[in-house]
């Protein structure tokens, strides 16, 4: 009996993750509550840095060095266009478990969530 009730709760333990994120439609967020090298959401505003102009954010000091340094560390893919973005100036989406993904514009935000996480890359524009 344990041994059937402990794989139950695997099942169900790695299970939930894949169909909580499948097709799940993400929420718009505000950048300002995003440590942008973790990629995760917080509740409350992370610590502002400041490269070229533009803002980006994270959640502690080791963070906020990263994105002084490191331009790759200030950029991310969008998971529907495939194109390149820079977290300062993107649309950013949050899954209900806190994960964010960065897109180039609300409609791939917007896509993303109702295409059941279709990775093929668009044609959008």
């Amino acid at each position: 009996m344990k041994t059937i009730l402990k794989t139950i709760l695997l099942l169900i333990a790695f299970a939930a993750p894949i169909t909580a994120q499948a097709g799940e439609a993400l929420k718009k967020v505000e950048p300002q509550y995003v440590c942008m090298i973790n990629n995760k959401l917080f509740d409350k505003p992370q610590i502002p840095v400041t490269v070229s102009g533009k803002t980006y954010y994270g959640c502690c000091p080791m963070c906020k060095e990263k994105l002084e340094k490191s331009a790759e560390a200030r950029s991310a893919a969008d998971p529907v266009s495939g194109k390149t973005v820079d977290k300062a100036t993107a649309v950013i989406g949050a899954a209900a478990d806190g994960t964010v993904h960065y897109f180039e514009n609300d409609k791939n935000l917007q896509k993303f969530g109702s295409a059941g996480h279709d990775h093929g890359h668009s044609d959008s524009k």
